[in-house]
């Protein structure tokens, strides 16, 4: 069974950064793109950036272009989520997901989700 796993989410003040990891156990993440979305109580979730199973192939919503940067290791079997210039706006629960084929920022085309990672940005 596919298993993700989210860390380094927490408390940050507005302007500052955090480094999401999404690590997985019992597959290989090289054949899968990876989905970050996102959930804000009360809201959708929603889709904030994937990368290709190469990684040769990146993908970021509007709200967080300029601020995020995802990537991956293979090596490591892990992907990334970098996050600088964090806003209120970007308190959500954070959840990656795997997929074997294309990129997408539908949560209904994923299969496998880990458990989700707290980023909170106070106002």
């Amino acid at each position: 069974q596919l298993q993700l796993v989210e860390s380094g989410g927490g408390l940050v003040e507005p302007g500052g950064s955090l480094r999401l990891s999404c690590a997985a156990s019992g597959f290989t993440l090289d054949y899968y793109a990876i989905g970050w979305f996102r959930q804000a109580p009360g809201k959708e979730r929603e889709g904030v950036s994937c990368i290709s199973s190469s990684g040769g192939s990146t993908n970021l919503a509007d709200s967080v272009k300029g601020r995020f940067t995802i990537s991956r290791d293979n090596a490591k079997n892990t992907v990334y989520l970098q996050m600088t210039s964090l806003k209120p706006e970007d308190t959500a629960v954070y959840y990656c997901a795997a997929r074997s084929v294309a990129c997408s920022f539908y949560a209904t085309d994923f299969g496998s989700w880990g458990q989700g990672t707290q980023v909170s940005v106070p106002s």
